[in-house]
């Protein structure tokens, strides 16, 4: 009980120190593209925890594609201000994209964390060479907005193929470095073992994303979800 107590403590200082406070899975697929879109369903949760919580800002992390990832202000009626910023990280890895897990690079992350040098780094059509980097031009963003103390972070968590339970979704390796990073290896273990189970709790949309996940893989994949055409 001591233990959990001073783990909990310590966790608990670090949070008012960090640049960002680990949340976790936002969503196990997607409802619609683009995801990360104002107005959104899962852009309305992510609206929604930030105004519940007092915060102005929100940070979503993800497996860099062929988006910019850019920020964008998500209306909410819950916040003092009537809108929220949400912030996107991605990371680019040199190597092929993967859909499945990879459980040997699972196990090595797990043991010895993400190397520094692994990764390269995209927000709003800008590359960053270090994480340090990447988090800086995030945090200024924040700064720029009014931000006041940790930036919610979640990671997307979208998996366009196979089952979301043994494969976490996009972004989780970036969210995983950057836990590690602000909170060390076992806050990193917390914060991971905490965040997988978000959305189950606490995303409104997921039993319609479960119960359809299937179909609306299939729809994704084939290219028929893109909700912004007419």
């Amino acid at each position: 009980m001591a233990l959990i107590l001073i783990f909990g403590a310590y966790l608990w200082g670090m949070t008012q120190l960090s640049l960002v406070e680990p949340v976790g899975r936002l969503t196990v697929t997607k409802l619609g593209n683009p995801d990360m879109f104002p107005n959104h369903g899962n852009a309305e949760v992510l609206g929604e925890y930030a105004a519940k919580t007092g915060s102005k800002c929100v940070l979503v992390v993800h497996y860099g594609g062929d988006s910019n990832y850019r920020q964008f202000v998500q209306e909410s009626p819950l916040s003092s201000s009537g809108e929220v910023k949400v912030l996107e990280l991605a990371f680019v890895d040199p190597s092929t994209y993967k859909t499945y897990v990879d459980w040997g690079e699972v196990l090595y992350t797990f043991l010895f964390g993400i190397p520094e040098d692994r990764y390269t780094y995209r927000a709003d059509g800008i590359s960053f060479q270090t994480l340090d980097e990447a988090l800086a031009y995030v945090d200024q963003e924040a700064k720029n907005y009014g931000q006041e103390g940790p930036i919610p972070m979640f990671y997307h968590g979208t998996v366009r193929a196979e089952g979301p339970y043994l494969n976490p979704g996009c972004g989780f390796p970036l969210y995983t470095q950057i836990s590690w990073k602000q909170y060390g290896r076992f806050g990193a273990y917390y914060y991971v073992a905490k965040g997988l189970i978000w959305p189950y709790l606490s995303n409104r949309y997921y039993p319609y994303e479960i119960s359809h996940l299937s179909d609306l893989q299939r729809l994704y994949n084939e290219g028929n979800l893109d909700y912004t055409v007419t």
